[in-house]
């Protein structure tokens, strides 16, 4: 099985189970005591099998699904079969590790769901086709419009510090899939300048 349908399908399956069990739930979520007092570092990564809801659920694993299958093979081809779990892990850890640091301390915050490592996939997939159409909420688009648009407005809501969605992953998320796709392959970069120059959609 693919990579991208088996980082889906245990996903899909452990959050479903989480849905309705509570300690689950609590083993799994990003705590942050738990990891500076216990030593729990397996949250860091687990936190992105448990999600807050399905729409929530269904949102990340769409998105996953179309952009991941893409990035599989880029990633297959650059570091072998498990290139593409390597990137997606790092991604997870990655986009959270800011949020951890931040409240390490705060015994009441809470973060899950996959949202900062799928951002890396969704910003990988951009540098390598910069002018693709994606629908965004029944709407076509160019991919690198809609990351200017969701970077600009996940900038703005991290500043703003209100709702309970962690932006700051989102951002870390994005900026950690660009850099980790330039550095494994430099080469990614004068593709992607030239293909800005060159739009079509």
């Amino acid at each position: 099985m693919p990579i991208t349908l088996s980082i889906l399908a245990i996903t899909c399956i452990v959050s479903f189970v989480a849905f309705s069990n509570p300690r689950l739930m609590n083993d799994l979520i990003l705590w942050p005591p738990a990891i500076s007092r216990q030593r729990e570092y397996h949250r860091l990564v687990t936190y992105g099998l448990v999600h807050a809801d399905f729409g929530h659920l269904l949102f990340n694993m769409i998105t996953l699904f179309f952009f991941g299958r893409v990035m599989e093979g880029f990633y297959a081809s650059q570091l072998g079969t498990f290139g593409f779990a390597l990137f997606y892990i790092g991604g997870l850890v990655v986009s959270i590790l800011p949020t951890y640091l931040k409240n390490r301390g705060n015994s009441s915050y809470r973060s899950l769901g996959a949202s900062g490592a799928v951002s890396a996939v969704l910003f990988g997939f951009v540098l390598l086709a910069p002018w693709s159409k994606i629908i965004v909420f029944v709407l076509p688009m160019p991919a690198i419009v809609y990351a200017v648009l969701y970077t600009g407005y996940s900038i703005y809501m991290d500043r703003r510090g209100q709702g309970s969605v962690n932006h700051s992953a989102h951002l870390w998320g994005a900026a950690y899939g660009v850099v980790f796709t330039l550095l494994v392959n430099p080469r990614v970069l004068p593709h992607f300048l030239g293909a800005l120059l060159q739009p079509g959609f």
